[in-house]
């Protein structure tokens, strides 16, 4: 297969796209991040579903595009939906878009998708326009592992709990942030995974795109002198030092040697590869012994 061979081949606006569910990426800002292929689904549709209509009626009288646009967004998916599964059961073309961005991250378009999917009809991503991807590209934080999740909870304590379970990932960490929580969510980054290097990215795309880096500790001092606005990603460092084996692999692992080398040596040869202190894993050897 050719590099440039697709499900949906070179097509224009006006020759036939095959019925199904098209997930279109949009601009994140800058309207002129829209793909050709996306302008020529976006044409041949029998329905546009959008979080917002009015928001993408802006980006379809950009490019002269008339379209059918449906409402489709977390308070309507209920009554929605079925009328989406008919339209599809009936050979249409349906097109699914977000404000801003690649569709079903962060929105309910994930449901439409698997209906979709298990009803038999074909789904096809056209792709674009993707802000944690912006983002991480921009950052320059490491590349080649990261853990999109999206939006805090807005409340401290379930912020911080979420974060934690995080603390051990090896791999750059990318939230979804709003201005008038930043200064929050980075005391609580802060408190949870220690001084890491982190990125605040904001407006990307837009004429006042931004990207301010180092510690939190920094980032904190910047964000309160000079608030940020706008739409906000935020992407932290992985951490730093070996990865720390959790408590069941450490018992099992102390059980193993213990007979043979005792406590004390046991102890120390598994601190060498485990993350463990040493007297942390000799107090559980003695436990376990």
């Amino acid at each position: 297969m050719s590099l440039f061979d697709s499900k949906v081949p070179n097509q224009t606006a006006q020759s036939h796209f095959s019925p199904g569910l098209y997930i279109v990426a949009t601009p994140i800002g800058n309207l002129r991040d829209i793909t050709l292929r996306a302008l020529d689904v976006l044409q041949a549709a029998d329905h546009v579903l959008a979080e917002d209509t009015r928001q993408t009626r802006k980006l379809l009288t950009a490019y002269n595009i008339e379209a059918e646009l449906t409402a489709y967004h977390d308070h309507n998916v209920a009554r929605a939906l079925p009328k989406v599964m008919d339209w599809l059961e009936n050979g249409k073309i349906i097109v699914q878009v977000s404000d801003a961005g690649t569709p079903l991250v962060s929105d309910p378009g994930f449901k439409l998708s698997r209906a979709a999917i298990e009803a038999g009809h074909d789904v096809f991503p056209v792709p674009g326009a993707s802000a944690p991807m912006a983002a991480l590209v921009g950052a320059g934080l490491p590349s080649d592992r990261f853990l999109f999740a999206g939006f805090l909870p807005s409340k401290s304590q379930a912020r911080q709990t979420i974060l934690q379970e995080f603390a051990g990932v090896k791999a750059t960490l990318i939230f979804f942030e709003s201005g008038n929580r930043i200064e929050k969510s980075l005391v609580d980054m802060q408190a949870v995974l220690g001084d890491r290097s982190a990125v605040i990215a904001r407006e990307l795309t837009k004429k006042y795109e931004e990207f301010r880096r180092g510690p939190f500790s920094e980032l904190l001092e910047g964000v309160r002198e000079t608030p940020p606005k706008g739409e906000i990603v935020v992407l932290i460092a992985p951490p730093e030092g070996e990865d720390k084996w959790d408590e069941a692999t450490v018992d099992e692992a102390l059980k193993e040697c213990l007979e043979e080398l005792g406590a004390k040596r046991a102890s120390a040869q598994i601190a060498e590869v485990s993350g463990w202190p040493k007297r942390d894993l000799y107090q559980r050897a003695l436990k376990l012994k």
